[in-house]
């Protein structure tokens, strides 16, 4: 029977406890969502791996929008992300040719 090492386990659930959410909004036109798609699932690992707080990382596509929503532990994280190396010149240098319309940046804290 397998032994769980009880402190590991609620460190690591601390961890991925989401505590603010950034949802970014983009216009896309459809022929360019699979290219943008790509560019946004690319990151997601290294996203979860170097980014301080980062928890998830997920892409909704809906028929008006595509949304790419990310977990951190706190507020400030999110913020910090968005001033980041990776942010600018890998996700949104990659996602400006496909963009239609300024992106929406939203900041959200669970209450």
């Amino acid at each position: 029977m397998a032994r769980f090492d009880k402190p590991q386990i609620a460190e690591d659930a601390l961890k991925r406890m989401i505590m603010a959410y950034l949802e970014i909004t983009l216009q896309i036109a459809p022929e360019n969502r699979g290219a943008a798609a790509g560019v946004c699932q690319k990151d997601k690992q290294s996203f979860l791996a170097q980014i301080a707080g980062a928890t998830s990382k997920e892409l909704l596509v809906r028929d008006d929008d595509v949304q790419v929503l990310h977990g951190f532990n706190r507020v400030e994280q999110a913020k910090a992300y968005l001033e980041s190396t990776m942010f600018n010149d890998d996700v949104v240098a990659g996602l400006m040719p496909f963009l239609a319309a300024p992106p929406e940046v939203r900041i959200y804290e669970v209450a």
